[in-house]
Formats: C-alpha cells, structure tokens, sequence
C-alpha cells in the first residue's frame, strides 16, 4: 500500500505539473519561454493528465480570461450555473464563434503536434483521442514498469482531470475565498485548492495578473509552480519569465462586451 501512495503522489504531482506549467502558464498565458523540447515535456505530461487537446484548453482558457463572468465566459458559475461551470461546457461538438482557435490560439494552430492533437476542432474526437492515448499510455506502462505503478499513476491522471473543473467553480465563487486585488470580476484566492493544483488556487492573484508567472505573492501564498519555474531558469531550462509581486501596481484590464465579438 505504501509503494502504490507513493507512486500516486509522484505520479500526482509530476501530472499537475503538467497542467499548470505546460497548459496554463506557457501555453495560455506565455509567462515565460523555454527551448521547445521543454514545452513539449510539459505539455504532454498535461496531456497525459486527460486535459486533451492543448489548442482546446489553451482556446478555452483565453476566452474565459477574455469575458470572465460575463456571458461570453464558458465556465462562470455566475452565468452558467454550477452544473455547466464545472463540466457542462465541455459537451458542446465544436467551438462557438466566440471562441475560435483562428482568433484565440494564432500561436498554436500551425504546431503539427498540437494540430494532431485538436482533431481538427472536433472536440469529441479531441477528447476521445485523449482518453485513447491516456489509457492506452498506462496500458503499455503496466507490461513495462509492473501493473501497481501504472494503475497509481492512472489514479493520479484521473484525479488531476479534476482539479482545473473544480477550480473553474470554487475560485469563482466569492464567498469561499479571498479577494487579494479589486477585479471586476468573481475571482477569489482559495488556500486549499493552492495546495492540491500546486499554486494556481491564488486566483484572484491570477486574474490581476494574468501575464506572470508566480500567482502566489504574499509570503503565505506558496506556489510550488513558480518556485520550479524559478529553479528552471537558474538551470538554463527557462529563459524570460515575467514575474509580478505583491507590490506590483494592479490597474483594473479593459474587458471586451458582446459587441465587440463581432469585431472577431
């Protein structure tokens, strides 16, 4: 039993790392740079996490930053609903004029592998690809490594499937967390979501400064993310990073109406 936590944890925090590296901070918000071997190790270990196609996520998450909490926003618990907040959303077939690749993901679309990956656009086939490549992964991990390991870092991917749905809720609804920055918007720091999503729960924080790189700026606020990041660039792996802190000057970001979508 000790051998299979183990293996889950490891298994947990690599996985996550994934996300909130790969996914996230390089991906969706381009807080620092790094030779392409690097992002392609990040990323796919994101993937691996049952996250699916990066154009997907990355897509997904720009929009949300773009109308966050307004009706544009694919996953507000105040527009949508707690239901479609947390996982409704993901049933749609396709993207939503909103919210095109073409425009949110200009970065990404010629990138054969995350091209692959996306399916052209069609997000059932996307994410069955993801579940195909994710199972099939801890399939050939089992004759490899032995069946305990593979089924703890199974475990694991699932597990950390979950936590971006759960962040998308908790961090958006005010009364369960702490409003670091006066954002127009109901992002709240939420301590406990912190420790399992290896920092990204300082949301608030994230929503005030969405270009940076370290999203825990108070002493308390720890962020495991940003600390490897940092050990990434004293070792060469990361090369420019852009890091706000506490006393970063925070001016309110001009959000875009349902008008201007047609701007698109």
């Amino acid at each position: 039993m000790l051998f299979f936590l183990t293996a889950f944890v490891l298994s947990y925090i690599w996985l996550m790392l994934g996300v909130t590296i790969g996914y996230h901070r390089l991906l969706a918000h381009r807080s620092f740079k790094c030779p392409k071997l690097v992002e392609y190790f990040w990323v796919l270990t994101g993937y691996l996490a049952f996250e699916s196609s990066p154009i997907f996520w990355v897509t997904t998450h720009r929009a949300h930053h773009r109308y966050t909490d307004q009706e544009l926003d694919p996953h507000s618990p105040r527009t949508s609903g707690l239901q479609h907040a947390y996982y409704g959303w993901i049933k749609q077939s396709s993207y939503p004029a909103h919210m095109l690749p073409s425009n949110l993901t200009k970065d990404m679309i010629d990138d054969p592998i995350y091209r692959f990956l996306e399916q052209d656009g069609d997000w059932l086939r996307g994410h069955v690809l993801s579940g195909i490549i994710g199972f099939g992964s801890r399939f050939l991990l089992g004759f490899i490594v032995g069946w305990p390991i593979a089924m703890a870092n199974l475990l694991a991917a699932l597990t950390v499937q979950q936590l971006p749905l759960l962040l998308n809720v908790v961090c958006h609804i005010p009364r369960l967390g702490y409003k670091a920055y006066p954002t127009d918007d109901d992002s709240v720091n939420v301590p406990w979501v912190a420790f399992l999503t290896m920092g990204e729960g300082w949301h608030n924080n994230h929503h005030a400064f969405p270009g940076s790189a370290r999203h825990g700026m108070k002493p308390w606020e720890i962020d495991p993310t940003w600390l490897l990041l940092r050990a990434m660039k004293f070792t060469r792996l990361v090369g420019w990073m852009h890091e706000e802190s506490a006393t970063s000057e925070f001016k309110l970001p001009v959000k875009e109406t349902e008008a201007a979508v047609t701007a698109l």
